[in-house]
């Protein structure tokens, strides 16, 4: 079911998200070889509270931690352990804040030192996916439109893309309808409304699409361990054009990278 939400409560959830966005921003200093993810779990949960908030995914269906933390081939839903991220790795980081009812749930992949440059393409590449198909996310359209637009740019530069896990509407609830799948067919699916806010997720393979989960009943992995990458934005339509509610800016600051890419879908300035 697909709840559009009021202006007050589309700025309750902007608060949440960003308080996700200043997470992630301080977890980006802190991501380098050498560190371990039980350590960035723990910064991480004492920040979100310190801000207000309740880590929004510690607990949810049992999940033991505040982040999940997906290195290399794992795609999404992997659990902080103790094992040192080593040179070269890639890792998403994926958090959730509850705030005034509301939640915010976004996820960067971030590169740990120095990456080989295949890697690095495709993280570009599914970072450029999220944007594309933000834009289709607008009044009028459809599900299938926003998953159709990732699908074609990410499968165009030899990628797999994900079907069994999916971006989702978010509010009171972590997940809420529609779902998003990353693939689709244009015109199909649910029609997008006014107010509606969703989480858009691409989450791409650098060969195949196919999945497996580890015996701990979380951890996605690529079927044959290629790198996988995940980047999530939360996005409004306001006014009948998709604005976004989180941002990656806290990220580039933290490490120096200059871009205007989040320029076209805000409306407000991010302090």
């Amino acid at each position: 079911m697909i709840i559009p939400k009021t202006a007050e409560e589309i700025e309750l959830i902007r608060e949440s998200a960003l308080i996700v966005s200043k997470t992630l921003g301080m977890l980006a200093a802190e991501i380098k070889p050498g560190v371990d993810c039980l350590y960035l779990d723990r910064l991480a949960e004492t920040f979100i509270r310190d801000h207000g908030a309740e880590p929004g995914f510690l607990g949810m269906y049992g999940f033991p931690n505040t982040l999940n933390m997906s290195p290399n081939a794992q795609v999404v839903h992997g659990i902080p352990s103790k094992e040192p991220l080593k040179d070269g790795d890639i890792i998403s980081v994926d958090c959730g804040a509850l705030k005034n009812g509301f939640y915010g749930d976004h996820a960067y992949t971030f590169e740990v030192g120095e990456v080989a440059e295949e890697t690095k393409k495709l993280l570009r590449v599914t970072k450029e996916s999220l944007y594309i198909g933000i834009r289709e996310f607008r009044l009028g359209n459809r599900v299938g439109d926003v998953g159709y637009a990732i699908q074609k740019y990410c499968e165009s530069h030899g990628y797999g893309v994900v079907r069994e896990l999916v971006g989702h509407g978010l509010g009171k609830k972590l997940h809420e309808g529609p779902e998003m799948p990353n693939y689709g067919k244009r015109g199909r699916g649910k029609k997008f409304v006014e107010g509606l806010v969703v989480a858009i997720e691409p989450m791409i393979n650098m060969g195949t699409r196919r999945i497996k989960q580890l015996r701990d009943g979380w951890t996605i992995l690529t079927a044959d361990g290629q790198p996988s990458a995940h980047f999530e934005h939360n996005v409004a339509i306001i006014n009948g054009k998709p604005e976004l509610l989180s941002t990656f800016q806290y990220i580039y600051d933290a490490l120096g990278i200059e871009t205007d890419e989040e320029d076209e879908f805000r409306q407000i300035k991010i302090n």
